[in-house]
This record gives C-alpha cells, sequence and structure tokens, in this order.
C-alpha cells in the first residue's frame, strides 16, 4: 500500500466515525393520473441508498426564495456517505431525495433535503452529496 493509499485509507476511516445519522436517499416515482378516477396515484420511489450518513449544513443562514406564492428559505446541506458505499445502479441526480431517519440530534430526524448534486473524486474520504431544505 503507498503513503498516499495509506493516508486516504487513515481519512475515510475518520470521516466514517463523524456519520451519526442514518438516511434514506431515493428518486421519488413520478405521479400517474387515472383517467377513469380522476386521481392521481404515485408511483414507487427507487432507493439509491440507506444507512449512516453524516448531514451538515453549509451556512447557518438560509435564502428566502418564491415558490409559486409561497415564501420558502432555502438551506444547504452536505450529505457525506461512507466511500466504500456501493455505486448504486442509478446514481442521485437532482430531484432525488435524502431523508435523515435518525440522529443524536433529534430536531434533524424527519429533516427532508432535495438533491442539487453529487461530487466523485478518487482522492475523497467519503461520497459527498449537495442537498438543500426546501422549508
Amino acid at each position: 500500500m503507498s503513503a498516499l493509499e495509506a493516508l486516504l485509507a487513515s481519512g475515510r476511516a475518520a470521516a466514517a466515525e463523524l456519520m451519526r445519522e442514518t438516511v434514506a436517499l431515493y428518486r421519488p416515482g413520478a405521479d400517474g393520473f387515472d383517467w377513469s378516477t380522476g386521481a392521481t396515484t404515485p408511483t414507487p420511489s427507487t432507493a439509491l441508498y440507506s444507512g449512516p450518513a453524516r448531514v451538515k449544513p453549509e451556512k447557518a443562514e438560509g435564502r428566502e426564495v418564491d415558490a409559486g406564492e409561497q415564501l420558502v428559505a432555502l438551506r444547504r446541506f452536505t450529505v457525506s456517505l461512507p466511500w466504500a458505499t456501493p455505486v448504486p445502479s442509478v446514481r442521485p441526480r437532482p430531484g432525488d431525495v435524502v431523508d435523515v431517519l435518525a440522529s443524536p440530534d433529534a430536531r434533524m430526524v424527519g429533516l427532508r433535503l432535495w438533491v442539487t448534486g453529487a461530487e466523485y473524486s478518487s482522492t475523497a474520504t467519503a461520497w459527498r452529496i449537495s442537498a438543500e431544505d426546501r422549508s
């Protein structure tokens, strides 16, 4: 093992120790419309990942934007998944969702984040996904 590989392995182990939340990453299914009943029917979502993660806010303040006729505050987060996470058959893309299922900080449980991008690098210590809270 080269010095670089040893250093990366140490950094990846340290990053994994900081992953105290449990999250589910998934792609929501598109809603369908049943013309005979007039009802909207949701289709199943596609699970991309479920397990430990680190959910860290990027900034303390959010940015307020108009969404339709409602004022929404956007807060940016970085979601770090273990480096050894298997690459899902469908890679995360904007519009996918991260739900915080468990956390030592009870205020984070139930937090829903919308993926805005994913970062890839052979020298990273974790797989990082950019997301935002649209509440």
